[in-house]
């Protein structure tokens, strides 16, 4: 073996022993000397071990160059490094692969299960962790039947149970009455007096049944020539009252807490207290709104502040009994010959189609954020209660003064109607009277905003005729001279061809 230390010398100095630290033995792995030169003499480029090249048959460059330590193939601890993603120990993030997100960020620290209050929880993302808590030995049979089950129906235990001025709170809604206020007007408004109406005659009375005889297929024309006797004039009259009412509600309700700022300066307002733009008079409407300083955050009662549940359909495991071929992975087929399921591809399993097989899905009331911003709703609902009287005093039905035209003889305006008083019908001043006193004590617990009612006059003739020895009569009503005539002579029901 060539001695190397009585080497010609070339740039300088002798080649040390061989396998001496810093210089590996001539064509060893990872090293080569220069064609023809060999290796270099000391000192012209090559360094002791751990400074600029790697330890012999390493391969590897020295530690801190922008390389991993020797056998690593990471960073050092602490030098900013990260892998696939990961933090560095000891950096407020969890493990490699728990999911645990950086302490401080709006997250939990590992193991506290839900942030501290005002902080969000994990935000909602397709990335689902894997299920890993309690669950049965066996995977469960398939059940397309199942439902899942409904949300928590109650608010926790550790919410404000009651405001001033809101009683007990609860998920459901609870009515709150309106401040006292006066039910009807102190004063009777001045009123005009009742306008006169114009009679039937005989012309229109046969003009009216013509029309009428023209709208029915089946009626015949022969009694159109009947005489007519007597028209008998009267009126009927339509009273209406409309109150526009406002109630209003509250209970709790929650929503995701996304981290947004609560504000809170003192105590809620009470629930009459908070200005709500009315809507449109006499229109019905529906409006929602948070009572101000009623907020407070708290973890979600439903997931425990975890953001997922188990599934409802595998209970955790992520894979079904196929019940197609109850676990068997093949069914028999018509001919007797056993054959692959097509449903679950022969595995007898197959992934859980609720959950995709994570075991677990996102919490429906806080959404994977872990808490809930619970606050007071409150609902105002806007509503028209409408009461009608009708004064008829002939044979003709008085459902039917409802729809036709008549003359508006009284229409008034206000916080609250005056009853009517001036009528010369009494049976119309006492209805006014009772359907006033009756909306204020049935609706009591709501604010009636305005009130309106009007009372129509519509004309009734009771024409009496006589057509083949025969007497009878028909009814003109309404402003459109509409008639009622059930006993109309010469009706069938076969055909049109009627004398």
């Amino acid at each position: 073996m060539a001695n190397y230390t009585q080497l010609p010398q070339q740039g300088g100095g002798p080649y040390p022993p061989p396998n001496q630290a810093g210089y590996p033995a001539p064509n060893q792995a990872g090293y080569q000397a220069a064609p023809g030169q060999g290796y270099p003499p000391q000192g012209q480029g090559y360094a002791p071990q751990g400074q600029r090249y790697p330890a012999q048959g390493q391969g590897y460059p020295a530690q801190g160059q922008g390389y991993p330590s020797q056998g690593q193939g990471y960073p050092a601890q602490g030098q900013g490094y990260q892998t696939g993603g990961y933090p560095q120990q000891g950096q407020g993030y969890a493990p490699q692969g728990q999911g645990y997100p950086p302490q401080g960020q709006g997250y939990a620290p590992q193991g506290q299960g839900y942030p501290p209050q005002g902080q969000p929880g994990p935000p909602p993302s397709g990335d689902i962790p894997k299920y890993t808590g309690e669950m049965p030995d066996e995977d469960p049979t398939d059940d397309p039947n199942v439902k899942e089950p409904t949300e928590a129906t109650a608010p926790p235990p550790e919410l404000p149970q009651s405001f001033p001025g809101y009683g007990y709170m609860a998920f459901d809604e609870a009515s709150v009455p309106p401040p006292a206020y006066e039910d009807v007007a102190k004063e009777p408004p001045t009123r005009e007096a009742l306008p006169d109406f114009v009679h039937l005659n005989e012309e229109e009375a046969k003009g009216a049944l013509t029309q009428y005889v023209s709208e029915h297929c089946c009626y015949g024309k022969g009694p159109l020539d009947m005489v007519i006797a007597e028209i008998k004039p009267s009126n009927a009259f339509h009273y209406k009252l409309e109150s526009f009412c406002e109630s209003r509600t509250t209970k709790w309700e929650s929503e995701p807490y996304h981290g947004m700022g609560i504000a809170v300066t003192g105590p809620p307002p009470g629930p009459w207290q908070i200005t709500v733009p009315v809507p449109e008079m006499f229109k019905e409407s529906k409006t929602k709104v948070e009572v101000p300083n009623s907020a407070v955050v708290k973890p979600c009662h439903v997931c425990f502040a975890r953001g997922f549940k188990r599934c409802f359909r595998c209970h955790g495991r992520g894979m079904l009994i196929c019940n197609f071929c109850h676990g068997q992975g093949s069914r028999t087929d018509a001919s007797g010959e056993p054959s692959r399921c097509i449903s679950c591809h022969g595995n007898g399993r197959k992934k859980c189609y609720s959950c995709q097989g994570y075991g677990q899905k996102k919490c429906l009331s806080c959404q994977g954020f872990c808490h809930l911003k619970w606050f007071i709703q409150l609902t105002v609902k806007w509503k028209v209660h409408d009461d009608d009287h009708i004064v008829e005093r002939t044979a003709l039905p008085p459902e039917l003064i409802k729809g036709v035209a008549g003359k508006t003889v009284l229409e008034e305006k206000a916080v609250r109607v005056y009853p009517i008083n001036h009528f010369p019908d009494q049976e119309v001043n006492q209805a006014s009277n009772e359907l006033v006193g009756k909306h204020a004590s049935k609706y009591s617990s709501e604010w009636i905003l305005q009130q309106r009612h009007n009372l129509r006059v519509v004309p009734v003739n009771s024409v009496v005729y006589n057509y083949k020895g025969d007497t009878g009569n028909y009814f003109v009503y309404g402003m459109e001279n509409k008639i009622h005539f059930p006993d109309y002579p010469a009706k069938c029901c076969w055909g049109c061809n009627v004398l």
